[in-house]
């Protein structure tokens, strides 16, 4: 690549990376995220699946709407009816891209598709052809091209760049491939497929062995143009490649690879924190770049160095990350406008409305704390893309527990502007009392899979976040998985918020999605 070749950021977190287990958003959620991820400088948001559900549908039509900066994507199997349902939700995109996908390795030809090497080919040409006739930015995807046979994918890339395809891009579905192998496929497509200078090459790699990041980079060095990627990484499985790995992989190495991309990097931190706290899907302390870790120094050696020279044991500086040295930032008596300009730092685009309820908790937040922190306003505002309508709303709680004994709890909430209450003895402790109570005044049954309690900041007196999954029991969404996640200063109360966001996604409901034969 030449000194100045840029490189595509292709982001599929609300596609792909919504398909983790657990993590689905709501439409709500998802513009946030889509918003967050134009205000990055991603090149392309893929918004969804459109013929999946009407949800995913909806989702991406809505973001064809509101967000007019980016590229927006939507998935299509090699099929009139999926690419028809795609050009549909994107047709008010102000960049539409369309990407067809369909399989080309000899293990899913014989056992997935039973087709042959010609009746592939003319499928997908046809797929690529169809969506030609809606708009001209197409993208087309042989499932599983890491293991498909090098002469046969470069027959179905010239054939497919021959009919109007764009970009291709080479998945590595399994995430089977090594680096060595991912840089010798982009190698052969560049030089065996006569065509090839008329498309974008781009890269989709899973994580199954821990190689996704490097598979990418691999690909890059070889001449790809495109990196597809989620935030953190999630995704199916292992997840896919994390975009702030490889986007500051490609900063921090530009010597090595000589590209660049359009990433604003400073906004790395805040987009990975929104995204994992509307997925539910935390950030392990040790994550590259955007872990809590990624710049703590706590061995005395390093700590000395640090203080010698930044540059001894830092590579990067965690503002261009966008962490921050202070933290500390607001205080009871701030104003609405030093908390919404704090909000906005922090990658958050709140409504009149919005900002207004935050203000409102922030004062009282901000009585019941001496100090308040980023993570203080990060939670307050993320509270505003909860699971909307909210059937139940949380009133208040009283629990009275000894050891031994069962606890008394005695719940109060609010449905259709009535208040409720219920009083049970009953429950392992407060918590399980608390999750009872709520099943008993809901009438809706669930089992917990995971529940989760940490400090959003630092302090005796920081604020609780407790995130929960639970699956529910009933007949209409058996197997189902729902995530609620609650914020107070009272951990007791933030366990049944969280408890309750959770069952309010039960009550809503929804019809199961489609997922699509992953990439």
């Amino acid at each position: 690549m030449s000194a100045h070749q840029s490189v595509q950021i292709f982001d599929t977190t609300l596609r792909d990376g919504e398909q983790s287990p657990g993590a689905s958003m709501n439409l709500t959620e998802k513009i946030e995220v889509a918003h967050a991820l134009s205000q990055l400088g991603v090149d392309v948001i893929e918004a969804g699946f459109p013929i999946a559900s009407p949800g995913d549908f909806e989702s991406v039509r809505e973001i064809a709407r509101a967000v007019r900066e980016p590229i927006i994507c939507g998935l299509a199997r090699c099929n009139d009816s999926d690419v028809d349902r795609a050009w549909e939700a994107l047709a008010e995109a102000a960049r539409p891209r369309i990407h067809v996908f369909l399989a080309t390795s000899a293990i899913h030809r014989e056992f997935k598709l039973r087709m042959d090497e010609d009746e592939v080919v003319r499928r997908a040409v046809a797929g690529v052809r169809r969506a030609r006739e809606k708009c001209e930015d197409i993208e087309f995807s042989p499932e599983d091209a890491a293991r498909t046979e090098i002469d046969f994918l470069c027959r179905v890339v010239e054939a497919v760049i021959d009919v109007g395809a764009t970009t291709v891009n080479i998945p590595d579905t399994v995430g089977y491939a090594t680096p060595q192998q991912m840089f010798d496929v982009i190698h052969a497509l560049r030089n065996r497929v006569p065509n090839i200078d008329k498309a974008i090459l781009s890269v989709h790699c899973h994580d199954d062995l821990g190689l996704a990041v490097a598979n990418s980079l691999a690909a890059v060095q070889a001449g790809a143009g495109q990196v597809e990627c989620t935030i953190n990484g999630i995704g199916e499985r292992a997840g896919n490649c994390s975009l702030e790995e490889v986007v500051m992989a490609l900063k921090t190495r530009a010597d090595l690879y000589k590209c660049q991309s359009r990433i604003a990097t400073q906004r790395l931190v805040p987009t990975s924190r929104l995204v994992a706290n509307i997925t539910g899907i935390q950030v392990p302390r040790n994550k590259a770049i955007v872990g809590r870790n990624a710049f703590a120094h706590e061995a005395g050696i390093h700590q000395d160095g640090m203080l010698k020279d930044r540059n001894t044991y830092e590579i990067m500086r965690p503002e261009d990350v966008g962490l921050e040295r202070t933290d500390l930032v607001l205080g009871k008596h701030s104003g609405r406008a030093a908390l919404a300009d704090r909000a906005a730092v922090l990658g958050y685009q709140l409504t009149g409305e919005q900002l207004q309820t935050v203000f409102e908790q922030f004062k009282l937040l901000a009585d019941r704390k001496k100090e308040i922190y980023d993570g203080d306003i990060a939670a307050l505002c993320e509270q505003q893309f909860a699971v909307l309508p909210e059937l139940f709303v949380f009133e208040g709680y009283s629990v009275s527990c000894e050891s031994g004994n069962a606890p008394t709890v005695t719940l109060r909430v609010k449905q259709d502007g009535k208040s409720q209450a219920v009083s049970i003895t009953s429950g392992d402790g407060p918590i399980d009392g608390i999750f009872l109570a709520i099943e008993k005044i809901t009438g809706i049954t669930t089992v917990c899979r995971d529940f989760r309690v940490q400090a959003v900041t630092v302090g005796k007196d920081a604020q609780a976040e407790v995130s929960v999954e639970l699956e529910a029991t009933s007949e209409r969404y058996r197997g189902q998985l729902h995530r609620g996640r609650g914020v107070s200063t009272d951990s007791l109360e933030a366990s049944a918020k969280a408890f309750l966001a959770a069952v309010n996604r039960v009550a809503i409901g929804g019809k199961p999605r489609l997922h699509p034969q992953q990439l």
